[in-house]
């Protein structure tokens, strides 16, 4: 079937933080009076992340709050490991006010340099959306960077009540783009809440691993039909 439409996860994908997490939180720690080296915050970020599983929602219900307990819970969770003590509640709270807020601003995000000359190419004959687990913040972030124009929607979890790799999600994405899971792709770099639950959902995947597997491949390979590189659902 020909390819309509891609869908492109976010943070990873397009965008990663302008500097290491570890340094963003140590920087912001001092503030409040907590020193913490860099690297071992960002060797605890690590642990935490993977560890973790993507906000869970009550059938039906939607994030209002932006997944905002979610996020200050995993920043407690990240200082307690890198600190081997949970910080004071009025302390976390203050920073993970600062944190949030932050993360909020585009100038927080640098986007990879493959992005731009991929969408651009490919939005010439595709519809490009996101499908992303991250909350309304992302589409300031977007725009901040001139990326927005490119997509027609921008479909994040915290909106559709379920994260990837819920097929909820992915059908959010089938829906909005009204097309038929072998019309459509998805990008992402996670390969369980990327590729896994893509297939789990039928519909054909790209693993974005950088340096050897950009999105520079991508276009190579959908321009010249050349799809032994995509992940295709299972059978």
């Amino acid at each position: 079937m020909p390819l309509k439409t891609v869908f492109f996860d976010a943070a990873g994908t397009l965008i990663s933080p302008a500097e290491p997490v570890g340094s963003t939180y140590a920087h912001f720690a001092a503030r409040h009076g907590v020193l913490v080296k860099p690297e071992g915050v960002m060797g605890a970020f690590r642990e935490v992340w993977k560890a973790t599983s993507p906000p869970l929602y009550p059938v039906g219900r939607t994030a209002d709050d932006d997944d905002r307990e979610w996020w200050r819970s995993l920043v407690g969770a990240v200082f307690l490991r890198a600190l081997g003590q949970p910080l004071p509640e009025s302390t976390l709270s203050g920073l993970f006010d600062e944190l949030y807020f932050h993360y909020a601003q585009p100038e927080a995000w640098s986007v990879f340099d493959d992005v731009v000359p991929a969408l651009s190419d490919l939005a010439v004959d595709h519809r490009l959306l996101v499908l992303s687990n991250f909350d309304r913040r992302l589409r300031d972030i977007l725009a901040g960077h001139g990326l927005l124009s490119f997509f027609e929607r921008v479909i994040i979890s915290s909106e559709v009540g379920a994260a990837k790799p819920h097929p909820r999600m992915f059908q959010a994405a089938l829906k909005a783009a009204d097309s038929p899971p072998d019309h459509c792709l998805h990008v992402g770099d996670d390969v369980r809440c990327d590729l896994e639950g893509a297939e789990d959902s039928r519909i054909p995947s790209f693993h974005v691993k950088r340096p050897e597997n950009g999105l520079d491949v991508l276009v190579q390979k959908v321009r010249t039909g050349a799809y032994s590189g995509l992940h295709w659902p299972l059978l």
